[in-house]
């Protein structure tokens, strides 16, 4: 058995809970506190029984909540080195406890508990980001977001998983004729941005098999998507792409923003 469950996602905070009965785990913590103790209650886990806190990069809707938490709870917390120095250089955080920082590389798995966790390389403007893949005897999951654009090696550590969290970010009409920027529409439409609607459809078309039994459509975009339209976008890919599926088949939500989403048993 497994479980997976969004505390929150979005541009504005993001944290996700992977665990099973013996190793619970959180992939970044880009939330207050509160908000963490608040969502880890309703799975009934305590901030002292997690064993390790997974950071994919080092942007505040990231991390936001890591000083805080950790120093209270002192739960070890694992990134890549570029991922790592980032932590170290944002002010804001505070000082983290000696110790709890663990370096981490892409492409080589550790072990947490019963857990196996597969750091995979992304795309995107931060240090040295990645994706998650994390499996027990039974069941694996991935936390993918913040990417830019996907290829075969991507599409590769995403294979054969029984739940997923896929950014579905922003819809490309809404970004293109929305308030921000230029310079900021580029970045987010850009290789190391967020992927589109579109391309999470495709990128799910890639994956999609029968042990698939769950898609969390994550990171969406507060001012350039919303819930319904990354949904159907999704499905639509799916069911039009070259793949034997049609958009129905999958069993997916969109995982929340700022409240803690249905709990993924598996």
């Amino acid at each position: 058995m497994m479980r997976l469950c969004s505390i929150a996602s979005g541009s504005s905070g993001n944290c996700i809970y992977v665990g099973d009965e013996a190793t619970h785990l959180l992939v970044d913590a880009g939330i207050s506190k509160k908000r963490v103790e608040q969502g880890l209650h309703t799975l009934g886990v305590k901030g002292e029984e997690l064993k390790g806190i997974l950071i994919t990069h080092e942007h505040i809707d990231h991390i936001q909540g890591l000083g805080v938490f950790s120093r209270k709870y002192k739960v070890p917390v694992y990134g890549t080195a570029g991922t790592l120095e980032g932590i170290r250089c944002c002010q804001t955080l505070g000082k983290l406890p000696e110790g709890l920082l663990r370096e981490v590389r892409v492409d080589e798995p550790f072990t947490l508990g019963g857990m196996k966790i597969c750091p995979f390389a992304i795309s995107h403007d931060a240090r040295e980001p990645s994706g998650y893949r994390i499996e027990n005897q039974e069941k694996s999951v991935a936390v993918a977001t913040d990417l830019g654009k996907y290829d075969q090696y991507t599409v590769d550590n995403l294979k054969n998983l029984n739940a997923l969290v896929l950014e579905a970010n922003h819809d490309i009409h809404m970004l293109e004729v929305g308030p921000y920027p230029y310079p900021l529409k580029r970045r987010v439409m850009g290789d190391t941005g967020h992927l589109s609607n579109e391309s999470s459809g495709r990128l799910l078309c890639d994956i999609l098999h029968d042990g698939l039994e769950y898609v969390v459509l994550g990171h969406l975009s507060k001012e350039n998507n919303y819930e319904e339209l990354a949904y159907e976008t999704v499905k639509l890919e799916v069911s039009f792409g070259d793949n034997p599926y049609k958009g129905e088949d999958i069993p997916m939500m969109v995982a929340k923003r700022d409240t803690v989403s249905e709990v993924i048993t598996l």
